[in-house]
């Protein structure tokens, strides 16, 4: 698995392709905003390994992220920042964390499992924003 990791972390592609899911975005959405482009184009483009830092900055423009959050990128910074975010805004972060921890499937039932949890948690802190 941390092989796979490791591929995560440099591969551009995949990258885009995590960002653009957490951000609830379509490929159709995603190349509406970078001028147009077609479907295909953001299938291939996230499907590439090597993409240029000029394109990098369109697309994380694109998704409404940074260059260097989306140059940057990996699983493990999403769970720390989202645990800790919660954690201090004193949102129970409990489930989040307990599954986490109890995982031993492959990857990708992970990542679903997160964006699940993803989504359970920015409800809960949608609830706790509207009460304030």
């Amino acid at each position: 698995m941390e092989d796979g990791i490791n591929t995560l972390s440099l591969h551009r592609g995949r990258k885009i392709e995590r960002i653009r899911k957490l951000r609830g975005m379509t490929q159709t959405e995603l190349a509406s905003n970078l001028g147009g482009i077609s479907k295909q184009a953001v299938s291939k483009m996230e499907q590439s390994e090597n993409i240029s830092d000029e394109k990098l900055k369109e697309v994380a423009s694109a998704l409404g992220v940074t260059f260097e959050g989306l140059k940057d990128f990996t699983e493990e910074k999403v769970l720390y920042n989202t645990l800790n975010f919660y954690e201090n805004s004193n949102v129970n972060a409990t489930n989040i964390s307990a599954n986490i921890e109890t995982i031993n499937n492959p990857l990708k039932e992970t990542i679903e499992l997160f964006e699940k949890q993803l989504k359970i948690a920015r409800e809960e802190f949608l609830t706790v924003l509207k009460k304030m």
